[in-house]
């Protein structure tokens, strides 16, 4: 009886990974793909959150590389209800000091909207906490 319920259990944990390894490549967000390139995204991975006022609005679906700038391109799939002005900002950004990184997005106030495949080109890159800690213990303040 104890080998019949080890092996329903580890068939059960067999499905149970296939299922995610099938459904990890997937992306299901509903909405439309914006463009935008940054410098660098330090900890941004795909799947991340894209946030408007700290409530989510999308996904990263891809991270490449340009190999021409050197820029990492950002696709994101943002939600179709959500038409975003042309001069929209976004900022890598970390969710919180234990979390990940997220791509904040800050609305513009022109009246032309982006479309569908549109390129975001006012972007913040992320900021190295280790640059942050280094600049604050070895010259932050500019005192001589």
């Amino acid at each position: 009886m104890e080998t019949i319920v080890g092996a329903v259990v580890l068939i059960v944990a067999g499905v149970f990974v296939f299922y995610a390894f099938a459904k990890s490549g997937q992306s299901s967000a509903d909405g439309y793909e914006l463009v935008a390139r940054f410098g660098r995204v330090d900890g941004l991975k795909r799947g991340a959150d894209v946030t408007l006022s700290g409530v989510k609005v999308g996904t990263v679906t891809a991270i490449d590389l340009d190999s021409k700038t050197y820029q990492a391109v950002v696709r994101m799939a943002v939600s179709s209800g959500l038409r975003l002005p042309d001069d929209t900002n976004a900022k890598v950004v970390s969710e919180s000091l234990l979390g990940g990184m997220v791509v904040a997005l800050e609305p513009g106030a022109d009246t032309k909207t982006l479309p569908s495949g549109g390129e975001i080109t006012n972007t913040q890159d992320a900021i190295s906490l280790t640059d942050l800690i280094a600049k604050f213990m070895f010259g932050g303040t500019g005192k001589k």
